[in-house]
């Protein structure tokens, strides 16, 4: 992951269903060698990034104590999201949220809008 290094990863905590996108480079080039004005980009309704970091899920309720007053003792339970660090995910652009640290690009995007997931780990058909 160039332009971010490991410790300042760590920095890093995404809540709930949310994932942390490394967006690709776009392209400002169409394949005839036109150049393209900025906001062209900036319409285009599908992006493609790498997940950097992911929330931990969807959080489960607690099952209803009888005394609903007393603190709760047990952890948050999740429903751990589908897509995970390092896959390439497809997404709608207007549902993420930029935002730059160190002079990088990254997006904040819902899993709910992811469309697609490309990861290298699975196994060959």
């Amino acid at each position: 992951m160039p332009g971010i290094s490991l410790k300042n990863l760590a920095k890093f905590i995404v809540v709930g269903d949310r994932l942390l996108i490394r967006p690709e480079e776009d392209s400002n080039k169409t394949s005839t060698g036109l150049f393209l004005p900025p906001g062209v980009t900036e319409k285009e309704k599908i992006q493609s990034g790498y997940i950097i970091k992911a929330g931990p899920g969807y959080p489960m309720a607690s099952p209803v104590d009888e005394e609903p007053w007393k603190e709760s003792k047990e952890p948050v339970k999740y429903i751990p999201l589908q897509a995970k660090e390092g896959d390439l995910a497809i997404f709608l652009r207007k549902e993420a949220f930029e935002i730059e640290f160190e002079k990088e690009k990254y997006l904040i995007v819902p899993q709910s809008a992811i469309l697609l997931l490309i990861r290298d780990d699975v196994f060959n058909i």
